[in-house]
């Protein structure tokens, strides 16, 4: 057997910790080259982990070290993210590869902070990413951004270019309007704002798109999940028995419009005395996981009742944001990789490789 074959099979029997699963399945090894004892090759991931890239580095360049013959191995980790399938016949946004939807049965489970904390988680393991407040009536991204004061620009008096805040493209109804207006508007002005945020904003090349879903299974979930190319969908619930409840109405609409769950994320999962330490399942415990196992998704991660959560966005830099290297930051991060993990192992869309097809009349 050549150096070459003895190389590739090391690197065949390689896991990849985010996923599983062989790397080689997922094609990640690319440009392997063997010099004499020289080795060089390239690891390319499906999703972003920029926080693994040194760890991943180090269990190819062990694997390879292990062959005989070998004297020095270079690795290069990097990540690249594709477009991803979508519901039949919805065309994909511009300037947006993957959309995810983040949902919740009912308020006050932590929703909006989960999904800017994922953005955030995403932004940080390398993607571009934007983020959609779709809560028409009650939009809270702005004060959770730390941008509330600004306002967006339009470069043509037709489309509006979105703020960047903490390195994430930002959209919402509340950098348009008054912060005390209400929004009293009825169904269909409601989608059609939506729609409106959604094509007419200028998103610049972005990989993920985290869309912050008003609480529910209204009219804003329902043109999404028929209009816009959502590739995913994560729920967030409490491990409350009437959280758990609205949670799963939420699941079964997305099930019944085709869009996939990507996962359960379990906020308020248990509460740390900020003097003693001491955990306590205030909410119950086991009610994201028997939901899993109920529906046959994943059970994305558990988050912490921690006041830390609540102040960082109150004062407009999410935890993942205020303190990078904490531990409530690496939880968002490995809900982030698994997040991106599911859309990854998604059927890639190849819509925009096909010439357009237009008739003539003679």
């Amino acid at each position: 057997m050549s150096d070459l074959a003895v190389i590739q099979s090391a690197l065949d029997a390689l896991i990849d910790a985010n996923t599983g699963k062989p790397y080689a399945a997922a094609k990640a090894f690319r440009n392997l080259k063997v010099d004499g004892g020289q080795v060089t090759l390239d690891v390319v991931l499906a999703y972003p982990a920029q926080s693994q890239f040194a760890a991943v580095a180090a269990q190819v360049e062990a694997a390879v070290r292990a062959v005989a013959g070998v004297q020095s191995v270079v690795v290069n980790v990097n990540s690249q993210i594709v477009s991803h399938a979508v519901q039949r016949g919805v065309p994909l946004l511009n300037g947006v590869k993957n959309v995810i939807a983040v949902a919740s049965g009912k308020g006050g489970v932590g929703k909006s902070t989960t999904a800017v904390n994922l953005a955030l988680a995403l932004a940080a393991e390398g993607a571009r990413v934007g983020l959609l407040d779709a809560d028409i009536y009650g939009p809270s991204q702005p004060l959770m951004m730390g941008v509330a004061e600004q306002r967006p620009v339009s470069p043509d008096n037709k489309h509006i270019e979105p703020i960047i805040s903490h390195g994430v493209q930002t959209m919402s109804i509340g950098f348009l309007i008054d912060p005390e207006q209400p929004m009293v508007w009825r169904g269909p002005m409601v989608t059609q704002a939506l729609q409106q945020l959604l094509n007419d904003t200028l998103w610049d090349n972005v990989d993920y798109l985290v869309i912050d879903l008003p609480p529910g299974t209204g009219d804003i979930q329902l043109t999404l999940s028929q209009k816009v190319p959502v590739t995913g969908a994560v729920v967030v619930t409490t491990p409350q028995d009437i959280a758990l409840l609205d949670a799963r109405k939420g699941l079964k609409m997305f099930e019944k419009v085709g869009v996939p769950i990507l996962g359960i994320v379990e906020n308020m999962s248990v509460h740390i005395c900020s003097n003693c330490g001491h955990a306590e399942p205030i909410f119950g415990q086991g009610g994201g996981a028997q939901m899993c196992n109920d529906y046959g998704v994943d059970l994305l991660g558990q988050l912490p009742l921690d006041l830390s959560i609540r102040l960082a966005v109150d004062q407009g830099k999410p935890s993942v944001a205020a303190e990078p290297n904490g531990r409530i930051a690496e939880l968002y991060k490995a809900i982030a990789r698994k997040v991106a993990v599911k859309v990854a192992e998604k059927a890639q869309d190849f819509s925009n490789k096909f010439p357009k097809i237009v008739i003539h009349k003679d």
